[in-house]
């Protein structure tokens, strides 16, 4: 199952459904108004559309042949 769609999920302002982005560091949220986007409520409500999934992981080396020979 994928992370974003996982039952357990922290909650925040900036993937609430009652939520809406105005740039990096405000939410405008139909209950409670313009908060921090790392903020919760009691109203939250998950919307998976609206999260970001992290960045992968880049390998800290590079690798040869000769690496993946058994």
């Amino acid at each position: 199952m994928s992370g974003l769609f996982r039952k357990k999920i922290d909650p925040r302002c900036l993937y609430c459904a009652r939520g809406v982005s105005l740039d990096p560091n405000e939410v405008m949220c139909i209950k409670c108004g313009i908060v921090k986007p790392y903020g919760t409520c009691r109203q939250f409500r998950y919307d998976p559309l609206k999260r970001v999934p992290p960045k992968p992981v880049k390998l800290s080396r590079n690798y040869t042949a000769e690496d993946m020979k058994i």
